[in-house]
């Protein structure tokens, strides 16, 4: 939607490349996109911080420009790559910005390494836990709607439909023109439907509210949360991790919609770090 950045690639496993972007100088942003979408959702982001900030993204294996692969399609291997490519770009203490399933992403980094090379970490509206017998819990959703997520994206049929559904009635809040529409589902479709499933799978079990408490605990951390969900969300998180700075405003692309707004609140969480 923006004009494009130049980016480069990494070989993380034998015959997998990562490609990914690294724009600007100063404190370093990580952000990492969710299901299936790459860099291109951060268009915004990299406008607002790469001449302030180093801002750094890419796109996981079997998303977007980086090798397909049956291998690794799960959050822990997300994670490791993840590392390879900070180590690789000599990036010391960023500052974490995972939205939806990349929150996983970075929690996972988490769970591996710790906290201590992590300037803060910022959530945008993913729960740490994928399901829950609880229903007062904050999830990615009840086990028939993962369920029915999971089965419906076996074909790229299947797959297209729930990213138009999803995209309309979940991450925008504004009317979807043809021209969003066409570049929401042009990210998704590079991850075929075997790739998709199993990190959908991987997420809707998924279970980081340990690593959710130790940020809460150990550095900066925000959330920011889509309306929708917003009050079990809040509950959920003041039980659960009640030093982190929690938002709400928009749907679950609430970043790319209203820019302005989260630009403003991602600087301002930045320069508190």
């Amino acid at each position: 939607m923006s004009n494009e950045r130049i980016g480069s690639y990494l070989e993380v496993a034998p015959g997998v490349d990562i490609y990914y972007e690294d724009v600007g100088e100063g404190v370093p942003l990580v952000l990492i996109p969710g299901w299936t979408f790459t860099t291109r959702v951060f268009d915004h982001q990299f406008a607002a911080f790469a001449g302030s900030h180093r801002a750094i993204s890419f796109d996981p294996r079997s998303h977007g420009r980086s090798t397909v692969t049956t291998d690794g399609n799960n959050y822990a291997t997300q994670a490791a790559d993840l590392a390879k490519l900070l180590e690789h770009l000599e990036v010391e203490n960023p500052v974490l910005v995972g939205w939806s399933t990349g929150s996983m992403t970075a929690w996972h980094h988490i769970r591996s390494r710790g906290t201590a090379g992590v300037r803060g970490l910022v959530s945008i509206d993913m729960p740490p836990l994928g399901m829950s017998e609880d229903q007062s819990d904050w999830v990615e959703g009840s086990i028939p709607e993962l369920r029915g997520f999971f089965q419906t994206i076996q074909t790229p049929a299947g797959q297209r439909g729930v990213i138009v559904w999803y995209a309309d009635n979940v991450m925008i809040e504004g009317e979807m023109s043809p021209e969003v529409t066409k570049w929401i589902v042009e990210q998704s479709l590079a991850t075929p439907p075997l790739m998709a499933a199993h990190l959908l799978a991987d997420a809707s079990f998924g279970d980081y509210l340990e690593e959710a408490k130790a940020v809460d605990a150990e550095i900066p951390s925000l959330f920011v949360v889509a309306e929708h969900w917003s009050e079990t969300a809040k509950a959920f998180l003041a039980k659960h991790c009640p030093k982190s700075r929690v938002e709400v405003f928009g749907g679950h692309m609430m970043f790319w919609e209203y820019p302005d707004r989260f630009n403003a609140l991602l600087g301002e969480f930045v320069a508190g770090t």
